[in-house]
Formats: structure tokens, C-alpha cells, sequence
């Protein structure tokens, strides 16, 4: 007869740090999702304004230089930003809680350390080419 009384069961036991991993997996998800919608939202706002403004977009700015070739020329500027926001947040947030982690796995008991028989690279390249 099974018991329906889960509290006599030992619970199993979280892996160290799985509550930080989540944490930064949410971390650097939010933040990629954002920069995307900026990314997308600069683009199609471009788009958007070369379709239905067509006078608007051909306004002379300076000389030769047109609204939409400088808007044009700020999606470069605008991309620039984005990857240089996602390093920096990559730097800043994420890799220290990364280290912190591996730092971690690296002092679990030496069970979880072992390494398998064989080839160090044996369990990475089974199906897959190595580079």
C-alpha cells in the first residue's frame, strides 16, 4: 500500500546555486528580449516612416543629407549601442554570478567531480564535429 502522506519522504536535495541559476537565466532573458524590441522597435519605426511619410523622409537636413539617410545611418548607431549595452550588462551582471557558480562546482564533493574514463572530450563530440 503506498502512502499518500508525502511528508515521510525525504525531499530531494537542491543542487547548490540551481535557485541562482534560474535567477540568471531569467536575468539574461529579460535583458536579451529588451534589447531585441529595441533593436526591432528602431527598425521598424524606420520602416514605418520611409513607407507611410515619404515627404517627411526626404526633408534636407543639411545639404544632401536626408531625414531618412541619417535615419538610415542611426540604425548603425543604434545597433552599435545595443551590443555594447549587452556586453557591458553580460560583464557586469552576469559573469560574476557565472564564476561564482563555477567556483562553487568546483568545491562540491569529489563524486560530482569526476571526470569519465577515456577521452576528456570523448562526451562532447559524439555526433557533433569539433571545431
Amino acid at each position: 500500500m503506498v502512502s499518500r502522506n508525502y511528508e515521510e519522504f525525504e525531499q530531494p536535495q537542491t543542487i547548490s546555486g540551481a535557485t541562482e541559476f534560474q535567477a540568471l537565466r531569467r536575468v539574461r532573458r529579460r535583458t536579451g528580449l529588451r534589447l531585441t524590441l529595441v533593436a526591432v522597435g528602431g527598425f521598424l519605426l524606420y520602416v514605418l516612416l520611409s513607407s507611410f511619410t515619404p515627404g517627411l523622409m526626404n526633408s534636407s537636413v543639411a545639404g544632401h543629407l536626408t531625414l531618412g539617410l541619417a535615419l538610415g545611418l542611426g540604425q548603425f548607431v543604434l545597433m552599435a549601442v545595443i551590443a555594447r549595452r549587452h556586453v557591458v550588462h553580460m560583464r557586469t551582471h552576469v559573469d560574476p554570478v557565472v564564476r561564482g557558480l563555477g567556483h562553487r562546482l568546483r568545491r562540491l564533493p569529489g563524486e560530482n567531480r569526476q571526470r569519465p574514463t577515456g577521452s576528456t572530450t570523448a562526451h562532447r563530440t559524439q555526433g557533433h564535429r569539433t571545431w
